[in-house]
């Protein structure tokens, strides 16, 4: 069996790279969170660790998206991704493969994070990669030219993401105003057609 990629293998349904559960599967919708390396430091990932053994274990994996978010959406670390020509670069490498590796159905670059929701027609850790790779080779060499911060010249994402698949059309719909509103929710626009790098201003753009 080959997937879109030419790659021999099938999907590989449920596993995990040490940290986050994933679950790969082509023509499921995805929603994926890919963050930079340093958008959380590690004195609150031991503080949201702390937290979470408070939590009853059936809840603990939800919750600890939660206050990821939550925490990535305070703006920590260099923020790379705020400044236009590098979230210029993400949006690009997004839409370069949407059709053939996937289907994009909803995005959204944040400072220091990124939500991308997709009809997969590859192996999703091949779709991520692809993302990765490309970015990080534009963004990395400009490291000082741009004055991004970057502390690692050699890592600009972290190599975890998460991943949910949308299980029917209402939590599709709740998925893609989450992704929408999470520069309104950060405080970085009033309204989510306002954020440039984001399908919300993409629609809004062609609606006109």
């Amino acid at each position: 069996i080959k997937n879109a990629d030419g790659d021999v293998g099938g999907p590989r349904g449920w596993y995990s790279r040490g940290y986050l559960p994933h679950f790969d599967q082509p023509e499921l919708i995805q929603s994926i969170t890919f963050r930079l390396a340093d958008s959380l430091p590690q004195k609150i990932l031991a503080r949201i660790r702390a937290e979470l053994r408070e939590i009853p274990a059936v809840r603990r994996k939800q919750e600890q998206r939660k206050k990821m978010e939550y925490w990535l959406d305070q703006g920590l670390g260099c923020c790379a991704l705020g400044h236009p020509e590098v979230a210029e670069k993400v949006q690009e490498s997004l839409l370069h493969f949407d059709g053939q590796r996937y289907r994009l159905l909803a995005w959204c670059v944040m400072p220091n994070h990124v939500h991308v929701l997709v009809e997969c027609l590859a192996k999703l850790p091949i779709i991520i990669q692809g993302w990765k790779s490309f970015t990080a080779h534009r963004v990395l060499p400009k490291n000082g030219e741009l004055q991004l911060g970057i502390p690692d010249p050699n890592q600009f994402w972290m190599r975890e993401y998460w991943d949910r698949y949308t299980r029917d059309e209402n939590h599709l719909a709740a998925v893609i105003n989450y992704i929408h509103e999470n520069p309104v929710k950060a405080g970085l626009c009033e309204k989510a057609s306002d954020w440039p790098w984001s399908s919300a201003s993409k629609k809004a753009t062609s609606a006109d």
